[in-house]
This record gives structure tokens, C-alpha cells and sequence, in this order.
């Protein structure tokens, strides 16, 4: 299923990147609505936690839909943005925090990142890192996070 993100040549970017796997559809869907497109493509770098569909189809139904609306562009935007982190942070680099580690995100709030069984951001499992893109890394986590 992320073979595909692998394989995307490191010259592209995080959206570019995000699209090619096909597995984070409604993340760039909702990356679209948010009006964040440019600012994904921008040079940054920065470090994108990304939930597959699979982790947006855990949500109660119609959860998606309703964020999608022009209406909730904000919410969605306050969403979207606690995925990213300024900086390139791979793997390694995580695995060298301490336990517990909290890490601010581009909407300001602060993600939970947990190393010591797996990785964990906020609780959700990271299932694959280090992707690596032209303006930054994204790790792929199962379930969709939001701000505290």
C-alpha cells in the first residue's frame, strides 16, 4: 500500500509526494480545502505526520464530509496544521527523544511524541518514516489526530 511513497524521488514535494502514494487521498483532499497546497509545496522544510485513509475512515461517518465544507475551512486548517512540524525530523532523530517529548507544530499547539513501545504522536501509531521529499520528511501514522 505505501510501497508507491517509497519509491517517490526525494526531488519531490511533500504534496507531490503525498499524492503519488494513493493512500492519503483524503489527506490531500482535505490539504485542497484548507487552501494549504502552496504552503506544503513551500520550501519549508518540515516533517508531516500523515494519516492513511484508512485512519480518516476510523472517524464517526460523515465526520470527513463535514470538515470539507467551505464553512469549516478554519477547523480544518487548525486540524491540517498539527500534522506538520518546522524542521526535518527523521526516525533517528525521534528515537533520541526523551520519552514523552512534547513538539510544536505549525498551528502552535504541541504534539505528544511517546518512543518507548513504537513510536506514538499524540497516540497514534507511527507505521512508516522517514518518506523523504524535497522540503522535508513525512511519517505515516494509523489514526487521525487533533489538537488539544
Amino acid at each position: 500500500m505505501l510501497a508507491s511513497a517509497v519509491s517517490a524521488k526525494a526531488e519531490d514535494d511533500i504534496v507531490d509526494t503525498a499524492v503519488k502514494a494513493g493512500s492519503f487521498k483524503t489527506l490531500v483532499a482535505a490539504v485542497k480545502a484548507a487552501g494549504l497546497v502552496d504552503a506544503l509545496k513551500g520550501p519549508g522544510p518540515f516533517t508531516v505526520f500523515a494519516p492513511t485513509d484508512e485512519a480518516f475512515k476510523k472517524l464517526p461517518k460523515g465526520t470527513v464530509e463535514e470538515l470539507l465544507k467551505p464553512e469549516n475551512k478554519a477547523k480544518l486548517t487548525a486540524i491540517l496544521t498539527y500534522y506538520a512540524i518546522p524542521g526535518k525530523i527523521l526516525a533517528a532523530d525521534v528515537l533520541k527523544l526523551k520519552d514523552g517529548t512534547q513538539v510544536k507544530t505549525i498551528n502552535g499547539k504541541s504534539v505528544t511524541i511517546h518512543n518507548k513501545h513504537g513510536v506514538k504522536v499524540d497516540g497514534a501509531k507511527v507505521i512508516k518514516t522517514d518518506i523523504l521529499c524535497s522540503n522535508g520528511v513525512i511519517h505515516v501514522i494509523d489514526t487521525v489526530i487533533l489538537p488539544k
